[in-house]
């Protein structure tokens, strides 16, 4: 009995042996095929590795496992470059999203950031064909992607929230330009601009729509939503709803604080013009008997300096010294 348990151990220890061995020996071949970037002969390889050496107690085949799981990524990554070069879009998405769910498993964050970051930049690539071709709807569904792979992204960002705001998605376009605003300004300074003035752009579009319908309150209510994030816009596009409700009496009441919070003199004009002829219109309701009324508004138009109500604010100030 003794003699057969003896010869069983024996036989189990071959066994052992020749498992360690194939095990080695795959990952040998996984090795050379990464160096030769023959990624997909590596997955392979490297799959069959960690599935068949994970359990092992062996400290060679636990190191060829573990350096397995840290080239894993890599290879699922090289497929999805060159399906890129080949701009087979769905197969390197599937590729580099293995790359990042792999790393994030195997806990490789450098590994799981580069797979995003080049993975974002297919997505990129991918919607911007549609982005150019004003097919804002195609886009949005593959930017979408993209900024969640790397939010850093800034080009591809700038793009989602110009798309959003194409198909009237003001507020989910505000939501991604504000974002950019508040990134680093010493590495994103030219993205954060152009956020700035995309934003601009587009709230001053649907400021127009909104006046055109005659929706002074709903201006006033996106002032209110901008207020924390681009408190000088706000007020410019508030006081300008006012006007347009010709409630002069809130147009006199916040007049300095639109004023004062524009960077610039044609700005601090534009909101002064609307204050003097807020005056000037009370003047006139009263019947121009309030010499008060009259006195600030002369006062509040010669603060019209610059820009293009410089000639207007003149006029204004010819009537009312007469």
């Amino acid at each position: 009995m003794k003699k057969i348990f003896v010869t069983l151990f024996a036989l189990l220890a071959v066994g052992f042996a020749s498992a360690q061995s194939e095990i080695i020996a795959k990952f040998n071949e996984g090795a050379t095929a990464l160096q030769s970037k023959n990624y997909t002969a590596a997955i392979t390889a490297f799959e069959t590795v960690i599935d068949k050496g994970m359990d092992s107690e062996d400290s060679k085949v636990l190191s060829c496992v573990t350096t397995a799981k840290k080239y894993l990524p890599t290879c699922y990554q090289g497929v999805g470059l060159t399906a890129a070069s080949q701009k087979n879009y769905e197969k390197a998405i599937e590729y580099l999203t293995k790359a990042a769910d792999t790393a994030e498993l195997y806990g490789n964050t450098t590994a799981k950031q580069k797979a995003n970051m080049i993975l974002a930049k297919v997505y990129q690539v991918q919607g911007g064909e549609a982005f150019n071709a004003k097919n804002y709807e195609a886009a949005v569904a593959v930017f979408e992607k993209g900024y969640k792979a790397n939010p850093r992204n800034t080009e591809m960002a700038l793009n989602l929230a110009t798309s959003y705001c194409e198909l009237g998605k003001y507020d989910e376009g505000m939501a991604i330009y504000d974002k950019i605003c508040k990134m680093p300004a010493d590495k994103y300074a030219a993205a954060i601009e152009k956020a700035k003035s995309l934003k601009t752009l587009y709230t001053n579009n649907k400021v127009a729509s909104l006046q055109q319908a005659g929706d002074f309150d709903g201006v006033i209510a996106m002032a209110e939503k901008l207020k924390a994030a681009t408190p000088a816009l706000a007020e410019k596009i508030r006081i300008e709803a006012l006007s347009g409700k010709k409630d002069y009496a809130a147009v006199v009441a916040s007049g300095e604080a639109a004023a004062a919070a524009q960077a610039t003199d044609e700005e601090k004009s534009a909101i002064y013009f609307l204050v003097g002829a807020a005056y000037n219109a009370q003047y006139n309701a009263g019947g121009n008997k309030d010499a008060a009324l009259r006195d600030k508004a002369i006062a509040t138009l010669k603060k019209v300096i610059a820009g293009d109500k410089v000639e207007a604010a003149k006029a204004a100030l010819a009537e009312l010294t007469k």
